[in-house]
């Protein structure tokens, strides 16, 4: 992988062990030599992981809608970051410019990113490898909703295996890096969906 995109938030908790994860996910990004992309915020747990990923030498390419500039919550001191329109266009060069995604802990805005970029790899759309940094225990509930959409037959289980899952950032990385993405999608294909 040469660049992971991050949707997290644009708030912090002051979690101590979170930040200890940005930090560690941050280092092993750079000593891998992956790029850091992601939505842009000079605040929250976004800004944390640009300054971490900055601080030691990486790159940090940010995608941020205008009408968020404007608001004065962009990173200006980051290696690149491009301007768009609207939310939409933000997710799209996002994933276009990544190789896998990472969720970490976050609000509305970060499961709206994280389950449209997850269902375009459902669909076929792209083949980045997912996963969700479930920092104490952070997504716990979430991972069992998805469980439970297994149980009763809304979601695949091949497809709830492309949702990689860890702790801890040095083990997601590899699980990113040696995954093989294999989407069920015998659904849409055996269907007429026009």
């Amino acid at each position: 992988m040469k660049a992971i995109c991050v949707f997290c938030g644009a708030n912090f908790n002051g979690d101590p062990v979170l930040k200890q994860a940005v930090e560690l996910l941050a280092e092993v990004m750079v000593a891998k030599n992956i790029s850091l992309v992601y939505g842009g915020g000079k605040v929250g747990v976004m800004g944390l992981l640009a300054d971490a990923v900055l601080s030691r030498g990486g790159e940090v390419i940010g995608v941020i809608p205008q009408f968020l500039m404007d608001k004065e919550v962009g990173h200006t001191g980051i290696t690149k970051l491009h301007i768009v329109e609207n939310m939409h266009q933000r997710k799209q060069m996002m994933n276009d410019l990544c190789d896998g995604i990472i969720m970490l802990p976050g609000g509305f805005g970060t499961l709206e990113e994280f389950f449209e970029v997850l269902t375009w790899l459902q669909l076929g759309l792209h083949n980045h490898p997912v996963g969700v940094l479930n920092i104490n225990g952070f997504y716990d509930a979430l991972l069992t909703q998805m469980d439970v959409m297994v149980d009763q037959r809304y979601l695949k289980p091949a497809n709830r295996k492309l949702v990689l899952t860890s702790a801890d950032p040095i083990e997601l990385v590899s699980l990113m890096e040696n995954i093989d993405i294999k989407p069920d999608e015998v659904w849409f294909r055996d269907r007429n969906l026009t």
